[in-house]
């Protein structure tokens, strides 16, 4: 009886209070996790939307995001108007109020959206934005921002239209020329390289693994470089805030502050490679806690030598001094200066051109464009930390609870065994003086 009863009270402390989801799954299920969302491909019943509050189809040419206004769970329905699309904030195309339902159509090139091109695949990305207004009382706030993630995938090498393909003849030197085109690309990669990792889950003290890319195809040999880098809040370096991780031809000036680790990583895997990694940060006073990378990209032959112009230097806190990837120190020693273009350069352009959205295009000898501009992201950080803290404080007074009644039962258990014993001797003792 008092081994059920210790079971008992167990069970009745290992849930939390004032929650009446026990007997029911899929409430404890979402409990568990508020910020998991799911996207379905498949057409859904109106009274779906409580799991999935989000569906996404992608298209041919455009995207289709319908959202409920159940977003949440909660059965509070938001704002259609506090919903928006992309970095550009484009507005719902329609409304139902008999399903409850936003509806978003925008193109694949629209909104702010960024893509990603790799081997296999062309990746869309664009963000879901959920702003609550300010309520009737301007003094409280009932409900917190929230910023969904969306993708879309297209395959590179298959078809991905409906009508059938019609082949027509092409004039060889626009084929030759087609082929050798130069695929510039920017990818968010794991601790030891060997694979991308999501852009979702960063925490202010990690590192963000950048690895840049060309494909020659059948180029000849090159060498890439990462000519500036700028972090915003959309893809672009016009908007504001924005800061510079890279700058002056190839300096990674964000290693130059004292509280960073931001460099270069060397040896390169291959010339058409680069890699470096940033610490992880967010512009202040921005509730997003979302940051966009647009970088410049630019190839010389593999055989050219580093110059001040084509380079990639590291600031090392040790020697306190720059250091270049490859070539001669001297090639680094204008980043301190924060001037590396040559003379010619600097008289031609004004100061307020050298970024990308002014920048003039270079050439190769054979007419082909040898530098582009490439987004990566939205890279999106975790809301405030203080909040997993409640949950873990929660968390450990179960277990204190947990422990406490396990204690109470032991106590219990050694009296008892204390009481059955002294009996037991009693009863010993009787017998032995009645014989």
């Amino acid at each position: 009886l008092l081994a059920l009863l210790c079971w008992a009270v167990g069970e009745v402390a290992a849930y939390p209070p004032w929650d009446f989801s026990w007997g029911d799954p899929a409430s404890r299920e979402a409990r568990a996790d508020p910020n998991t969302w799911s996207w379905v491909g498949d057409s859904q019943t109106p009274g779906s939307y409580r799991q999935q509050p989000v569906l996404v189809q992608c298209q041919e040419a455009q995207l289709v995001v319908t959202v409920h206004r159940d977003l949440f769970g909660t059965g509070r329905l938001v704002n259609a108007a506090d919903l928006t699309l992309g970095p550009a904030a484009c507005k719902h195309s329609s409304l139902s109020r008999a399903h409850n339902t936003v509806t978003f159509t925008a193109g694949l090139h629209e909104c702010g959206s960024t893509v990603q091109i790799t081997q296999d695949s062309l990746i869309y990305r664009t963000l879901l934005n959920y702003d609550p207004s300010p309520a009737s009382n301007p003094v409280i706030i009932r409900t917190n921002p929230a910023i969904i993630p969306i993708e879309c995938h297209y395959p590179r090498r298959e078809n991905v239209s409906s009508n059938a393909i019609r082949p027509t003849w092409a004039p060889f030197s626009s084929t030759l020329s087609a082929e050798e085109k130069l695929v510039f690309t920017l990818r968010l990669m794991n601790e030891d390289w060997s694979a991308e990792r999501p852009f979702t889950g960063f925490q202010l003290g990690d590192v963000l693994n950048i690895q840049a890319e060309v494909g020659t195809e059948s180029h000849v040999p090159l060498r890439l470089f990462v000519d500036s880098c700028v972090a915003a809040l959309s893809p672009g370096t016009d908007s504001s805030p924005h800061y510079t991780i890279i700058d002056f031809n190839g300096c990674l000036v964000d290693g130059r502050s004292d509280d960073t680790s931001s460099a270069f990583i060397t040896p390169r895997p291959r010339d058409d490679v680069l890699r470096f990694r940033i610490d992880v940060f967010r512009f202040a006073g921005d509730t997003r806690n979302l940051i966009y990378i647009t970088c410049h990209l630019k190839v010389t032959p593999a055989d050219q030598t580093p110059d001040p112009l084509n380079k990639a230097c590291s600031f090392n806190k040790a020697r306190n001094t720059w250091a270049p990837v490859e070539g001669t120190r001297d090639i680094c020693s204008c980043c301190e200066m924060g001037n590396c273009a040559a003379p010619a350069l600097s008289q031609s352009l004004n100061p307020l051109e050298r970024w990308p959205s002014r920048r003039f295009r270079r050439h190769n000898a054979e007419g082909k464009q040898a530098e582009a501009d490439v987004v990566i992201g939205p890279v999106l950080l975790l809301s405030d930390p203080s909040t997993g803290g409640q949950h873990q404080e929660g968390g450990q007074g179960g277990v204190m609870a947990v422990l406490g009644v396990g204690l109470l039962c032991v106590v219990a258990g050694v009296a008892l065994a204390g009481t059955v014993l002294a009996i037991a001797v009693g009863r010993r003792r009787g017998s032995r003086a009645s014989a």
